[in-house]
């Protein structure tokens, strides 16, 4: 039977000295006696999971650091690495197309390295100004006063762009909302399928659309809102067949496990033997949460965007 993370984080009692493991613990063939978990604490693989062969566990101990879950407490996650420039364009809000409950992110313009806080247009003014929800941090509002510049990024239809505006009121009444000024310099971050940001995503992985339980581990290095790069230590399938997948997405305040299925876009095998095989990955079932959490999770790393320009890879 399947378990949330979050379950299995409940269960774990307090560290010993034996949670770490080295590879000839991990038995490959045979069911697992106690599940392994990331040292951020994410499932790996649950208890009596099987590993198919040596290659997947050389591939375990490459790219994560596995740990007996019923002995580990939580670590820290991994943080995000250096920021790459957007492209500049000359736009106006109306280029933007954007729409009332459009999600956007927004920080002060002083921490340019602080996450992006998610909010939603909530409204616009005859002079292009902007209402939105207050931005939440940890729970709570963003500490925002008249006259603050704030950097926002707002995903739109097509595209995702930045602009800076300044804010001019925090209202209370009849609800809380922030009224930003018109935008300033727009720039477009090139078209969304097109844009992906670093990340180093443990993802549990099942073989076609249906099915209980997952064959194997895998590891997401580059994530866009609608899709991933994964590595595997061998090739999952071929182009336009399905895979079920279940990872989490931590940021600004959410913790979400998602759990859909995906299109195999292009496979990339390794040239030597050993190497792992990269997969394109098209996310096609993401319900509004799971959409919302994969968007708040690329706002987090706006500052280390990899770009493509030729769709998934």
């Amino acid at each position: 039977m399947e378990h949330s993370v979050a379950e299995h984080v409940a269960q774990i009692p307090s560290a010993a000295a034996s949670a770490a493991l080295a590879p000839d613990a991990v038995p490959v063939g045979t069911p697992l006696p106690w599940p392994i978990v990331d040292g951020d604490g994410t499932l790996l693989f649950e208890r009596g999971t099987a590993l198919a062969s040596a290659d997947e566990r050389a591939f375990l101990f490459e790219h994560f650091q596995p740990q007996r879950g019923d002995l580990l407490n939580s670590g820290t996650p991994h943080p995000s690495a250096s920021a790459i420039a957007p492209d500049s364009a000359d736009l106006t809000i109306k280029d933007m197309h954007l729409e009332i409950g459009a999600l956007i992110g927004m920080r002060s313009q002083l921490g340019s390295g602080a996450p992006m806080h998610p909010c939603r247009i909530i409204g616009f003014a005859p002079n292009h100004a902007l209402f939105v929800t207050p931005p939440l941090h940890q729970g709570q509002p963003l500490p925002l006063a008249p006259g603050d510049n704030v950097e926002v990024v707002a995903i739109a239809i097509q595209a995702v762009f930045r602009f800076v505006c300044t804010v001019e009121a925090v209202c209370r009444l009849p609800f809380d909302y922030v009224v930003l000024s018109r935008p300033g310099v727009i720039r477009r971050l090139r078209e969304r399928k097109s844009i992906r940001v670093h990340a180093h995503l443990a993802v549990r992985f099942g073989i076609g659309e249906t099915g209980d339980t997952y064959d194997g581990l895998g590891l997401a290095r580059g994530v866009s809102a609608l899709g991933m790069s994964l590595s595997a230590s061998w090739t999952l399938g071929e182009v336009g067949e399905r895979l079920r997948v279940a990872f989490r997405v931590k940021s600004a305040g959410h913790d979400t496990e998602i759990r859909t299925t995906a299109v195999i876009r292009n496979v990339q095998k390794g040239k030597a033997p050993g190497e792992a095989t990269t997969h394109g990955l098209e996310l096609d079932q993401l319900d509004a949460t799971q959409q919302m959490a994969m968007k708040v999770f690329v706002f987090d790393r706006q500052e280390d965007v990899q770009y493509w320009s030729n769709g998934l890879k």
